[in-house]
């Protein structure tokens, strides 16, 4: 199936002259959703996750089903303030100041392989920083695997050292 036909893009959103690849079209469509799923999970079926990480909050929708066919547990990282228990923070640097994440402090256990799932890989600085919150708790970071790359944007350049797998790359 060509996932890439199931991708609407948005011209200026959510600012003038950026063009936004919108997943909703292909969350809708079964099929597309289903394929999506069945080649990620192919993609790690053997490479023994321990753990499945999804980044708020689209993460969470292609990482808990393939937690699920992985036979694995998932956690979330989310946005500070969010998570009820203890946690730890990783403060990451955007264009114009900087953001935070946080997850539990007994999400991983030392040594468990993770794999860390969100919808999108941009500049990498997002994914970067949920590396930093895995290896803290002394997960070690098996994949980074995303639905869509934008790969003019050189995310993984920031990711140089860990495996990083994407299902649709687009150019511009």
């Amino acid at each position: 199936m060509d996932l890439a036909a199931t991708i609407r893009s948005v011209p200026d959103f959510p600012i003038a002259g950026i063009l936004f690849y919108d997943i909703t079209t292909l969350l809708k469509n079964p099929v597309a959703l289903k394929e999506s799923i069945d080649r990620l999970t192919a993609q790690y079926q053997n490479a023994g996750v321990d753990m499945v990480v999804g980044i708020e909050s689209r993460g969470f929708i292609f990482g808990i089903p393939l937690a699920y066919n992985l036979g694995v547990g998932f956690v979330p990282v989310r946005k500070p303030g969010k998570l009820p228990a203890e946690t730890i923070a990783e403060s990451y640097a955007l264009e114009y100041g900087t953001n935070t994440l946080e997850v539990h402090v007994d999400a991983i256990e030392k040594g468990q392989k993770v794999l860390i799932v969100d919808d999108l890989l941009a500049t990498g600085g997002t994914a970067k920083a949920t590396c930093g919150l895995v290896e803290k708790l002394g997960g070690q970071v098996v994949g980074l695997a995303f639905a869509i790359e934008l790969t003019f944007l050189n995310g993984r350049d920031v990711l140089k050292g860990y495996n990083v797998f994407s299902l649709l790359q687009y150019d511009a």
